[in-house]
């Protein structure tokens, strides 16, 4: 069922895209005699959630609250974390009823919130449009289980799925309205990760730079005041198992090194780790056979909450993670010239499948056309 106060809470969650991690995008509408008397979204995390916005918004705007329905996108919580527990509030509040789309992925959680606003008298109902209220904090959702981030793997190639020349040009081969949308994907996540041969190849920045917004701040209104929001800035993570990153590299020498993270063996050379170490954050990993264990970094990764990472490597870093089933979705955007070339360098290398039965199967493809360019966007199916 397809309904106009969820439809609209699940707008006002989008926009605390790329702001809420690792809390989940939330939005909240309330509905009093049918009229819309408060609308909120979760802005920060720390700062309070979507349900108390919107209560803030309907008082502030003088309703009464008490006898209304609350429509909220995610089940509201009921343990107190940096905030209060919404169900406390929807409750001191006299919310009448609560309309929810998706249940708490925490399984520890998972319908307890409803369970408690039931005891306390308020009518519950939820599953309205869950699978896109789901679908909103996808990285969230599987972190929250697994423990371990979201990982998507993203690239740009031609039709003939080509990420470079023999020689390395690889600028450009997607247009400027596919690299812009790449941008606004960066955003959204909490963790870029490259390979040493990227960046000793192209010299990436790994940052976000938002049309019209580059040296400037945007501003997000909260609760009737401005608040400059600077462009964010995930975490940039570089495979470098012998430590060979140039100190001049931009991800080690720009204003931005305090994000930066290179992940070396323990049998890199003590005294590059040491020179990279006064810059950058540098994360010594077990290795094998000379390639870092990348299950124990997906680990280590979301226990420091980092909830989702972008893979934007070369052919072999992206095979890693595609072939070993470490991502969960593909981004891969196709440029529409052929390359050709047997040393032309693929968008996914390494040893491949062996047979058709060892492929990856995708599943829920979409198709978007940017400019010239056609963005695929595919979630990889478990092996």
């Amino acid at each position: 069922m397809n309904d106009p106060y969820m439809r609209l809470a699940l707008r006002l969650a989008r926009r605390g895209y790329g702001t809420t991690s690792p809390n989940p995008m939330v939005g909240a509408v309330l509905v009093k005699g049918g009229k819309i008397i408060g609308r909120g979204w979760h802005h920060h995390a720390g700062e309070p959630h979507a349900e108390i916005e919107a209560l803030r918004d309907a008082q502030e705007r003088g309703h009464t609250v008490k006898g209304a329905t609350l429509y909220v996108t995610l089940e509201p919580c009921c343990t107190r974390g940096r905030t209060p527990p919404c169900t406390d509030a929807i409750v001191a509040a006299g919310i009448k009823r609560v309309v929810a789309g998706a249940v708490d992925p925490n399984p520890r959680h998972r319908g307890k919130g409803f369970r408690v606003l039931r005891r306390a008298g308020v009518a519950v109902k939820h599953g309205l449009m869950a699978e896109q209220c789901a679908r909103l904090n996808e990285a969230f959702n599987h972190w929250i289980v697994q423990r371990t981030p979201f990982v998507t793997v993203k690239a740009g190639m031609t039709l003939d799925g080509k990420i470079a020349t023999a020689a390395g040009e690889s600028r450009w081969i997607t247009s400027e309205k596919a690299r812009a949308y790449g941008m606004k994907v960066r955003q959204g996540v909490d963790g870029i990760l490259v390979g040493i041969n990227t960046v000793l190849a192209d010299d990436p920045r790994l940052t976000v730079r938002m049309q019209k917004a580059e040296g400037r701040t945007r501003k997000a209104e909260v609760r009737g005041t401005e608040r400059a929001v600077s462009n964010q800035r995930p975490r940039r993570i570089v495979l470098d198992a012998n430590a060979r990153t140039p100190l001049a590299a931009k991800v080690v020498s720009d204003e931005w090194g305090a994000l930066t993270t290179i992940v070396v063996s323990e049998s890199a050379p003590k005294r590059r780790i040491a020179a990279l170490a006064k810059r950058v954050g540098v994360l010594v990993a077990p290795a094998s056979d000379g390639k870092i264990s990348l299950r124990w970094l997906l680990m280590r990764l979301g226990s420091q909450n980092v909830t989702s990472l972008l893979v934007e490597g070369g052919g072999e870093v992206n095979a890693s993670f595609l072939l070993d089933g470490l991502a969960q979705r593909v981004m891969f955007f196709y440029a529409p010239m052929i390359l050709g070339g047997r040393d032309s360098r693929r968008a996914v290398a390494g040893e491949g499948a062996r047979t058709l039965a060892e492929s990856l199967s995708l599943t829920r493809l979409e198709w978007r056309q940017l400019g010239p360019d056609w963005l695929l966007t595919a979630r990889v199916m478990p092996r």
